[in-house]
């Protein structure tokens, strides 16, 4: 017979998920193709990537195309602007799960 296991809180749970998240998101940035995304590919490969236009509310932003501004090293930059994204991201939906949560204790 095998003893029984410790549960894994869900505090823990979060905190190494986040963590995971975080590294990844650094990591893959990091080493991110250099290459064009599908869109930009297919733009080149079909000869209208020319006729594009800068989108005027978001071209002055500090994270526009992958990348920070203010971080010279082009790789670090991708890295920095992953893990800023998966930031924002997961306390966006750590709130709105906190919201449904909430509401769902209060309906019950």
């Amino acid at each position: 017979m095998s003893a029984p296991r410790k549960r894994l809180s869900t505090r823990t749970l979060v905190a190494v998920g986040l963590l995971v998240a975080l590294v990844l998101a650094g990591v893959v940035s990091y080493y991110a193709s250099s290459h064009p995304d599908g869109l930009e590919y297919v733009a080149t490969d079909k000869g209208f990537l020319d006729t594009a236009k800068e989108h005027e509310s978001s071209a002055d932003s500090p994270m526009s195309d992958y990348s920070t501004k203010g971080v010279d090293d082009p790789r670090l930059s991708g890295a920095v602007a992953g893990i800023t994204g998966t930031v924002l991201v997961l306390v966006i939906a750590g709130g709105v799960a906190l919201v449904v949560r909430r509401r769902s204790h209060h309906a019950a």
